[in-house]
């Protein structure tokens, strides 16, 4: 097995950003994926580099892709959660539809008003 070169350490450095970037987390989710306290990138790629020493980059991206799994999934539980909270919207029962522009439903209350006054 090679050394985990300085051109390795940068291309990670580079794709480890792009990675979070992309699924909008930080390197202090990272970090606390890792198990590490620090999430800065010096300690973030020592991390990297002792899962190198243990299995190569094979060990590497299998740590990436459960740390991506645990995170679709959580994202996959959000998602699903905020479904359920949109079908039941508390504000049925008054037979209000909370999307409506806001200016439209004072408009409405302010007509219910006056057809009350009569």
């Amino acid at each position: 097995m090679n050394k985990f070169s300085d051109k390795d350490e940068k291309e990670m450095i580079i794709f480890i950003k792009d990675w979070l970037k992309t699924h909008g987390y930080s390197q202090k989710d990272l970090a606390s994926k890792l198990n590490i306290t620090s999430s800065r990138s010096t300690e973030i790629i020592k991390k990297i580099k002792d899962l190198y020493k243990r299995g190569g980059i094979y060990s590497i991206a299998l740590k990436l892709i459960k740390i991506e799994k645990s995170w679709l999934d959580n994202q996959n539980h959000l998602d699903k959660n905020i479904k359920t909270s949109e079908e039941n919207q508390p504000y049925s029962q008054l037979d209000i539809n909370y999307k409506v522009d806001i200016d439209a439903l004072v408009e409405r209350m302010e007509k219910d008003h006056q057809l009350g006054k009569k």
